[in-house]
């Protein structure tokens, strides 16, 4: 068995109806899906999740269902975030994080704070938090990048475990590496880069096609874990063709639309997000079929 959150986790999505309220038939399907395709850890309403659009009882409830049929007992990371630091407070003093592993928390997006502002911020979260924290730069969403020097001060509170690195920039996952205490965990927060983020010193990814092709991406990220990286670079070239599809038309809109092709899920997504178009639909089914996912 692997250390806790090392491997791979599914950033879970949150299947709908057409009418935009939560299928937890398909939540049950996917969590089993994912469970049998060997992943090693579940995230629960990430971004990946649509948890812009869901309300705080649906947060809880979505919550309470993977925790009631999570039957492998994997460990639970929960995405507590925003950029309202006294509201993510209170809500982590309202929620039950029972059977709760760890929160992810996203760096506070649209106002843009500096340095001194993002680590006052996950500081009052990580004071706060009755649970370890991990968390989760992705300047491409929020419009601003931690640097490494940030994510190195806020690596030395005890309550601080790791980070979800999504700027893409290797060189500030090295930095990262290079600077951190022994057991703050480096966790990629991009499919593609997963693997180099490895080499780098990384733990493994959070990750938006493990929810539909969880064994071929998961035995990829565990060869490289196990130092073997020709093996794993092979499989990675598998990934590059359907990588960018995922999110040319919004984030899950791609992945879900994989989901349904395979049978899954349908590819119903909240607005402001649409569902993919048949367009895109049709190129993503040349490339499944081509590299064999």
């Amino acid at each position: 068995m692997r250390p806790k959150f090392h491997g791979v986790a599914p950033a879970l999505v949150t299947p709908m109806h057409e009418d935009g309220s939560i299928n937890y038939d398909g939540l049950k399907s996917l969590i089993q899906h994912v469970s049998d395709g060997g992943v090693d850890y579940l995230v629960v309403q990430g971004t990946t999740g649509e948890s812009a659009t869901t309300s705080k009882d649906e947060k809880k409830r979505i919550l309470e269902f993977v925790k009631e049929h999570n039957y492998k007992n994997l460990p639970i990371v929960y995405g507590v975030g925003g950029n309202n630091t006294p509201e993510v407070v209170k809500y982590l003093k309202e929620v039950d994080l029972t059977g709760v592993d760890a929160i992810l928390s996203v760096c506070p997006y649209y106002n843009k704070p500096g340095a001194r502002g993002v680590i006052a911020h996950y500081t009052a979260i990580a004071d706060a938090s009755p649970v370890p924290v991990i968390m989760y730069n992705i300047p491409g969403r929020t419009g601003i990048n931690m640097s490494a020097s940030t994510t190195l001060t806020l690596a030395q509170h005890p309550n601080i475990i790791g980070i979800k690195e999504a700027s893409c920039i290797i060189e500030q996952c090295m930095e990262i590496y290079k600077g951190k205490p022994e057991d703050f965990l480096l966790i990629s927060g991009d499919d593609v880069q997963a693997v180099p983020i490895i080499a780098c010193g990384g733990v493994g990814v959070m990750s938006v096609i493990a929810n539909a092709i969880p064994t071929k991406f998961t035995n990829m990220i565990h060869a490289a874990l196990d130092g073997d990286f020709k093996g794993a670079r092979d499989v990675l070239g598998d990934f590059l063709a359907i990588d960018p599809l995922l999110y040319e038309e919004g984030n899950p809109v791609g992945v879900k639309k994989i989901l349904e092709i395979k049978g899954l899920a349908e590819s119903h997504v909240r607005l402001p997000l649409v569902k993919a178009s048949e367009e895109l639909g049709e190129r993503m089914k040349v490339v499944l079929a081509n590299d064999n996912l």
